[in-house]
């Protein structure tokens, strides 16, 4: 009798001391009891895709430069529009904002999020600039410009930093590609859920790494994209049209020098400063036309620019200046620019892509709208049978 009873309490004990056991044992494997637990990064949702009224909205936020948060002062603004007290907090406020009133179902960040002069933890710079986007959950995808790598991590430190954070769908590279720089990569946007194009990227989006300076021939200049990455991008814009012949959206930080032509020959927006390009010319503009489906790009880097203006058949649009630790102009507000892509609609679902258009924010009273366009619409002559390929690779 006194033996089943014993056995009985050793049952009873042994899940307890063994719980104790694995306790001290791991105490004593944590050298470090104050350490962050391990968290599992929040996830966008995807693939992305268009929403069920047949849209899809792109927020472009182009050299935020955001620096240490509220000791980092502004820049270029008027004393009536904060003066002394305008810090990087206006950035995130203004970010907020637009968030707010347009609801993206994307936010791209092209480049100079950050500017590492000011920044004097990197990570912590980033945390902070990015922080609405993960606070509304928005996914977001980013590329670098050429001031972000100038405080305490390099550049492919920052790309991998920034595919981690949470909702970020950057990535770093491309698999299987040998490519310069870091930050180039595609992201298909998919047709809706409960439409016949739920498998399929209607809308193309291609994020390339413009660099930051170089030297040639002895002589100072900015970054270009390389023959490496033009031969991804023409790689796999072969490969996706395949299957649809799905319009395509670029983005880069630095322009091409061939922007500089549209102050003769035309644009809408404001032209205000010289463009700040490479002196190397890498056919950038030839590759994105041979390959037949990108139909805009979107730039940062000049701040007081924030037109569009068409070279060969494709839009090239400023984001203008987002940040107020970046250069600016006094009484000359912040500005965001948004996309806005639709699909076209059939008898029974959505088709594909019919239009894309444009327009900027103003971070002035209203949050103004100002300078809408169409950047591009699908022929009236073609049909959603004719827009898919047939053959062995389709």
């Amino acid at each position: 009798m006194a033996a089943s009873h014993l056995t009985a309490l050793v049952a009873l004990l042994a899940p307890c001391l063994l719980a104790l056991l694995l306790l001290r044992l791991a105490a004593v494997l944590d050298s470090d009891p104050d350490a962050a637990a391990p968290r599992v990064k929040a996830a966008a949702p995807l693939p992305l895709r268009f929403r069920h009224d047949g849209a899809f909205k792109i927020l472009q936020v182009a050299d935020m430069h955001f620096g240490n948060g509220a000791a980092t002062r502004c820049r270029d603004v008027a004393p009536d529009g904060g003066g002394a007290r305008c810090s990087d907090l206006n950035t995130t406020r203004f970010l907020r904002r637009v968030i707010e009133a347009e609801r993206p179902d994307l936010i791209a960040f092209t480049g100079d999020n950050i500017f590492g002069g000011s920044a004097t933890d990197a990570a912590e710079s980033l945390l902070r600039a990015i922080s609405p986007a993960i606070e509304y959950k928005v996914p977001w995808a980013a590329i670098l410009g050429n001031h972000d790598q100038e405080s305490t991590m390099t550049r492919e430190e920052l790309m991998t930093f920034m595919s981690l954070m949470d909702y970020s769908v950057s990535q770093v590279n491309p698999p299987g590609f040998l490519v310069h720089g870091f930050g180039n990569y595609h992201i298909g946007i998919h047709g809706p859920f409960g439409s016949e194009l739920v498998n399929t990227s209607l809308l193309n989006l291609y994020f390339l790494d413009s660099g930051d300076r170089e030297v040639v021939n002895g002589v100072k200049t900015y970054g270009w994209i390389k023959e490496s990455q033009l031969s991804w991008l023409r790689a796999t814009s072969l490969e996706l049209q395949k299957t649809l012949l799905a319009p395509a959206l670029v983005f880069f930080h630095i322009p091409i020098p061939e922007v500089r032509g549209l102050w003769y020959s035309g644009f809408k927006g404001q032209y205000q400063e010289g463009v700040a390009c490479s002196s190397v010319n890498s056919g950038v503009l030839d590759t994105l036309v041979s390959m037949g489906d990108v139909k805009s790009v979107f730039l940062g880097h000049d701040h007081l620019n924030d037109f569009c203006g068409n070279l060969n058949g494709i839009w090239f649009c400023y984001g203008g200046g987002f940040g107020y630790h970046a250069y600016g102009r006094p009484h000359w507000p912040r500005r965001a620019r948004v996309i806005y892509s639709e699909l076209k609609k059939g008898q029974r679902s959505w088709m594909e892509v019919e239009s894309i258009q444009t327009w900027k924010l103003l971070d002035d009273e209203k949050l103004s709208k100002i300078d809408e366009q169409v950047l591009w619409r699908h022929s009236t002559g073609d049909s959603h049978q004719n827009i898919y390929l047939s053959g062995p690779g389709a």
